[in-house]
């Protein structure tokens, strides 16, 4: 809708980001605030958020049905939840790609008995609950959106369906057995707040 705001956070790019955005200002209510590391960027445009839900997404995102974000917010008004995210998708991937995405999503439903968790691929979050959280901490240099959906209350996240289109870059430059054991390890360290300090080589690639 051209009436929903849409900040894009750029930290410095060097493929022309700012120029493409402003280029659908005639279209959409559409803004480029400055970037840095992912929690940064995010919380710089949460904090000039005025809706009661705030939507975030990753550059490489596309949903996978036009309804997928009208559907999180409808679920949240519903239910009353905190967060809602959705499943990953890899269009033009292999089956490897294809498979480990399963596997993420698989992680994500079975989190709900314990521990939830979503990826800032796709995250909606009740604003003033993002806020009474902290937002993402700054301090956090790897998987800064698992780290914070770790402190969500069960009954208050939720997932829905339709899900979101990614690409395979990350597989392509880490490996899939790198990424796999990558995101194993977060999950057996969620306790440990040191764990997030460290960036793994993640954002070298």
């Amino acid at each position: 809708m051209s009436s929903t705001r849409v900040l894009v956070a750029d930290a410095n790019s060097t493929d022309g980001t700012p120029e493409i955005v402003l280029g659908f200002s005639d279209r959409l209510n559409v803004s480029v605030i400055r970037g840095g590391m992912p929690s940064v960027g995010r919380n710089l445009g949460a904090a000039r958020a005025e809706s009661d839900y705030v939507l975030f997404l990753d550059a490489d995102i596309e949903p996978a049905h036009v309804s997928v974000v009208r559907r999180a917010v409808e679920l949240a008004q519903r239910k009353q939840l905190h967060c809602v995210t959705t499943n990953i998708l890899c269009r033009g991937g292999s089956w490897l790609d294809t498979a480990v995405y399963a596997g993420n999503n698989f992680f994500q439903y079975a989190s709900q008995v314990h521990h939830p968790f979503a990826t800032g691929m796709f995250m909606l979050f009740d604003r003033k609950k993002f806020w009474e959280l902290g937002g993402f901490n700054e301090r956090v240099l790897y998987a800064e959106d698992y780290q914070l959906t770790l402190q969500l209350e069960r009954s208050r996240f939720g997932i829905v369906r339709g899900g979101v289109y990614t690409t395979n870059r990350r597989f392509q430059k880490m490996g899939h057995l790198r990424v796999g054991w990558l995101f194993l390890k977060t999950f057996m360290n969620y306790w440990n707040q040191d764990y997030f300090l460290r960036d793994h080589k993640y954002w070298q690639v």
